[in-house]
């Protein structure tokens, strides 16, 4: 297993004793810091004690479910001025309507239980690669501006209130303002997956980002059919 920084922090949320405490132990293994917690109540006051760099959350928990302890660390860190903590839901809730209600929450991503460790650690390298970056420079296509500093996203001035996801997305689509972008380069430069990837989440967060930055003419998202997506202003 390929040694992680020893102090980045993960937060392992599951009421299984047996679940937690195997998690715990083999990401401290492969060179991780671990906190648990068996309850949302205890994830909720453990992240506000010390911010995890990603929090592994089960969806079924005894007092809350997971959807809404992501809800709760989002409104903990903004009140704290601090960014979106990266969320790894792990259960064995598998239906289509609990990923795309996780992803849509701002999650990074969903692994189903029974899962591979190998496998879970890669998508745990995955998620950290992808957030722990200082982006640099504004980024404008047409009326459309992203600050990757401040994290911030406008269209003609007025917020537009995107997931840590759609952000990266978006980003990926504005540093390629003008280039059709495949799915597989998406899903490469976007969630950096060290294997092979569902292709289709890129469909759906596309259509995430659309509901928020194209809900204006002009439309500045565009399909090209059998190859990608690409970002531009209409042309004339």
């Amino acid at each position: 297993m390929a040694m992680q920084e020893p102090m980045t922090t993960l937060l392992v949320v599951d009421d299984e004793d047996t679940v937690r405490e195997l998690l715990s132990a083999t990401l401290r293994f492969a060179g991780f810091r671990v906190s648990s917690a068996a309850t949302a109540t205890e994830a909720i006051a453990s992240a506000g004690a010390e911010p995890p760099d990603l929090v592994l959350l089960d969806v079924m928990l005894p007092d809350m479910d997971g959807f809404e302890v992501v809800r709760r660390l989002r409104e903990q860190r903004t009140r704290g001025r601090g960014g979106p903590v990266p969320v790894l839901f792990l259960t064995a809730r598998d239906r289509p309507a609990d990923k795309v209600t996780g992803l849509s929450l701002g999650a990074d991503d969903y692994v189903t239980k029974p899962f591979d460790l190998e496998e879970l650690i890669a998508r745990i390298h995955a998620i950290l690669r992808r957030t722990s970056g200082r982006p640099t420079g504004l980024l404008s296509v047409g009326a459309l501006t992203l600050d990757p500093e401040g994290h911030q996203v406008t269209r003609d001035g007025r917020p537009v209130r995107v997931s840590p996801t759609e952000f990266r997305l978006l980003r990926h689509l504005m540093e390629n303002a003008g280039r059709v972008v495949s799915k597989a380069q998406i899903l490469e430069q976007v969630w950096q997956y060290d294997f092979g990837g569902d292709a289709s989440i890129v469909d759906t967060y596309i259509s995430y980002l659309r509901r928020k930055v194209d809900v204006e003419e002009p439309k500045l998202i565009h399909t090209v059919h059998g190859v990608g997506y690409v970002m531009r202003e209409p042309r004339r």
